[in-house]
């Protein structure tokens, strides 16, 4: 029997008794990071990433029980040793090592390689199975570097401020937000977020003390603190009010998924930037082949794509889909 099998929960394993990353309720989770996507609530008890924990309560409630790891910490149950290690994904997120009987797996969850500046940088990890991510699992998604990116917006900010409008970008709440803000806190611009952004980043201040408070949006009493500002948005906001307090302003998106051409245009934003805090294909590759896993399984994306690559490129892969629902790019 395999030490992880795919069941209509998800990834279990029975000797440990215990799931990754589970899309239903079960009694015991491991948890690779805080995204909706990954934590769910209702779990009996959960294990994560100590650097995890706070935001991860957060989101699902104080009231979970959560026990947590340091990254590399060893923790036995039922003979199976499992320690998470950096995935570089967001803060505080982990992959999975398990070993039993001298076999060891690797769950990398969702991971990037790119050293962000803010979080823990991907650990590559040996193992004999090595089961992988494949969000971005085509050749066509290639990252430019985190620094030029940086740079666009920081420009595309200047001009919005010259010509004396907002600056508004679309990021995710927990993570797009955290790398954003870490290299453009200390512009000589004011910033502002969405209150569930501030509130995110009151939940990591401890484990990541080089964030710097923002303000919130909703306590600002002068639309002419917003001229030549930068605001943070959630992508999935429909409170009109909102934009009309900061109007006029221009808007970008930044993710991995404006790598798109049709979907830039589609987002109906001014500007997009490429930056996503997944792997692209060369990562992705790079990942697998640093694992020197004898097996690779391949979850979450574009899985038959990269299993047929991999087994062309003497590989030994398989696809598996979790019915992962809501992911965060």
């Amino acid at each position: 029997m395999p030490l992880l099998e795919l069941n209509n929960k998800g990834l279990y394993c029975s000797q440990a008794d215990i799931y990754i990353d589970p899309n239903r309720k079960v009694d015991k989770a491991i948890v690779t990071h805080a995204h909706a996507d990954h934590a769910r609530p209702g779990m009996g008890a959960y294990l994560s990433c100590d650097k995890n924990s706070d935001v991860l309560k957060f989101r699902l409630g104080k009231g979970i029980k959560v026990q947590s790891l340091k990254y590399g910490e060893k923790l036995n149950i039922n003979g199976v040793s499992i320690s998470l290690h950096p995935s570089g994904h967001i803060v505080g997120s982990a992959q999975v090592r398990l070993e039993y009987n001298g076999e060891v797996w690797v769950v990398t969850g969702d991971y990037k390689l790119e050293d962000d500046g803010l979080c823990e940088s991907f650990e590559s990890v040996k193992c004999n199975v090595f089961v992988t991510e494949s969000t971005f699992a085509l050749p066509m998604y290639q990252w430019p570097e985190q620094n030029k990116v940086v740079d666009e917006i920081l420009k595309w900010w200047d001009l919005n401020s010259y010509l004396n409008r907002t600056s508004v970008i679309l990021t995710y709440s927990l993570g797009k937000a955290q790398r954003l803000l870490f290299h453009l806190q200390d512009h000589d611009k004011p910033i502002f977020a969405h209150k569930t952004i501030v509130k995110t980043n009151e939940a990591l201040f401890r484990s990541y003390p080089t964030l710097k408070r923002i303000r919130s949006l909703e306590k600002v009493q002068n639309k002419s603190d917003l001229a030549g500002a930068l605001v943070f948005l959630p992508p999935g906001l429909s409170d009109h009010s909102v934009y009309r307090k900061i109007s006029p302003y221009s808007i970008a998106m930044a993710s991995g998924w404006m790598a798109m051409p049709g979907l830039r245009r589609n987002r109906n934003t001014d500007r997009s930037f490429t930056m996503s805090d997944h792997a692209d294909w060369n990562g992705l590759v790079s990942a697998v082949k640093r694992s020197e896993a004898e097996k690779v399984i391949v979850m979450h994306g574009y899985i038959d794509p990269f299993v047929e690559w991999l087994n062309a490129n003497g590989k030994d892969a398989s696809g598996i889909n979790s019915l992962r629902k809501g992911a965060s790019k």
